[in-house]
């Protein structure tokens, strides 16, 4: 039996968390959600995630600063990160010239095609279940 992979959610949208964690949990992952970056941070640390899909803007801490600090801990920064946003595409170009971090693995926006993200988590971290 293979063992579940689990993905950590992080959105300020309660009904975003919710599509995403059933689309997930329906297809064999396990998740653990997280409204905010900070949350996200507790949340990791208290339970290594596999992968990570992460909105760009939220209150408290930003999507940007969230991926900022995880890359820049030794602990966390080789999990995947995936930025699912509404934010328009010039959040892409800047994100992949930027020199203060690496590109994240992945990148979708909003609204998402189930089916590309699944495929995309799937070439990142395996199949599941």
């Amino acid at each position: 039996m293979a063992i579940r992979k689990t993905v950590l959610v992080i959105d300020d949208e309660p009904d975003t968390v919710t599509y995403f964690t059933s689309l997930l949990e329906d297809n064999g992952y396990d998740t653990i959600a997280a409204e905010n970056g900070e949350q996200g941070l507790i949340r990791m640390d208290a339970s290594m995630p596999d992968l990570i899909t992460l909105d760009v803007n939220m209150p408290s801490m930003s999507g940007f600063l969230f991926y900022k600090s995880v890359r820049d801990d030794e602990k966390f920064r080789d999990i995947p990160i995936i930025f699912i946003t509404g934010v328009s595409h010039d959040f892409e170009s800047y994100i992949s010239t930027s020199r203060e971090v690496p590109e994240p693995e992945g990148y979708l926006t909003k609204p998402i095609d189930p089916q590309k993200l699944l495929s995309l988590i799937e070439s990142l971290i395996g199949a599941t279940g």
